[in-house]
């Protein structure tokens, strides 16, 4: 009986070893080229890595290296700041430390914000590590190249102390929006800002806050931050009462953006305009419009709260090609950063270009 559990041991012990030896299972991609983008700590790159588990047993993400073409290293996580910014599809409310546990075909996603200095490199290797009950090994992805094309635009909207909320941060909503379109999930908003005016006490209206005409952002000018051609429009979707579950129509693919101009601006780039006031647009599908021209309103049509200008890119990041009185912040700092700004300068005060980060247009 002792010799038939240790040949049982040795046998288990055995298998165990050559567990170890071979590639972990999973499936690691990079869905879109890591994009490059400008804020006002420099410049990074702006990307996400999906994991999914093929072992037949729980696996853990621990760590994952980010280097260039020769080796450098320019970017790691693990622990709590890889937990941080992994995120579970379709899995609920996980908390932060299991994250990265993943069972049997489940996924998770890496929301990558890498810093860079000087140029950005041509492309990226990626080194994960990942943890069983056979032990710890480590993947080598493939090389992945980098889009360094970065286009300057002009801004969306003019004057005023325009705010920056709900993006282009690590961790905003949007970006962090994945929305399958023909059998794809795609983060059509991966840099979307919500743009709203404020005031010098970090107020958005003045008056009656269930009346869309008290926001300062109503019925701003929507301008084209490029030469392009008017490529989709939507309009007559009813205003928004304010108010955080308030909705004039059920939200869909279509009626999410609300009021819309979507602007093709070349190189497979889209400017893309949402939550325009009905009856405002001045464009038609097919129009050839000129930077800086007037495309329609800002209002508060399909998911926002009160009057918004949101844009946003699909394909890529943005630089803001000249000043204009703006404020622009990630949504990690978003508060203090525009209560500062607020309380800084009067409404209609120019600041400063830097201050603001990649911009987006929906």
């Amino acid at each position: 009986m002792r010799g038939v559990v240790l040949a049982i041991a040795v046998a288990t012990a055995s298998a165990d070893a050559q567990l170890a030896d071979r590639p972990v299972m999973i499936e690691a991609r990079v869905p879109k080229a890591p994009s490059v983008a400008t804020g006002a700590n420099g410049a990074f790159l702006v990307y996400e890595i999906w994991v999914t588990n093929l072992e037949p047993r729980e696996l853990k993400w621990t760590r994952v290296e980010v280097m260039d073409a020769r080796g450098r290293t320019l970017h790691t996580l693990a622990a709590s700041a890889l937990w941080r910014d992994l995120a579970r599809p379709g899995q609920g409310n996980i908390g932060a430390a299991d994250r990265p546990r993943l069972g049997p075909t489940q996924r998770a996603v890496l929301f990558l914000q890498v810093p860079i200095t000087g140029e950005a490199p041509a492309e990226l290797r990626h080194r994960l590590t990942i943890t069983d009950s056979i032990g710890t090994r480590t993947l080598a992805l493939r090389p992945t190249s980098v889009s360094r094309d970065v286009a300057v635009i002009g801004p969306p909207l003019r004057g005023g102390n325009w705010f920056a909320a709900n993006g282009p941060g690590n961790v905003s909503g949007h970006r962090r929006a994945q929305i399958p379109v023909d059998g794809l999930p795609s983060i059509a908003q991966r840099f979307a800002i919500d743009y709203v005016i404020v005031d010098s006490a970090f107020k958005t209206y003045r008056g009656d806050s269930l009346k869309n005409e008290s926001y300062y952002a109503e019925d701003q000018d929507a301008l084209a931050v490029a030469d392009g051609i008017v490529v989709a429009t939507k309009d007559s979707i009813p205003e928004n009462v304010p108010g955080i579950n308030s909705r004039a129509v059920p939200i869909t693919l279509e009626t999410v953006g609300g009021n819309h101009v979507i602007l093709d601006i070349g190189n497979g780039r889209f400017a893309f305009y949402a939550h325009l006031r009905p009856g405002s647009l001045r464009a038609k599908v097919g129009d050839r419009v000129k930077r800086g021209a007037v495309l329609g309103k800002v209002g508060t049509r399909g998911t926002p709260r009160n009057p918004t200008s949101t844009s946003t890119s699909p394909t890529t990041t943005r630089r803001w090609g000249r000043k204009e009185s703006r404020t622009c912040t990630t949504s990690s700092s978003w508060s203090a950063a525009a209560r500062r700004s607020a309380s800084a300068a009067p409404r209609r005060r120019p600041l400063p270009s830097d201050a603001c980060c990649p911009s987006k247009t929906k």
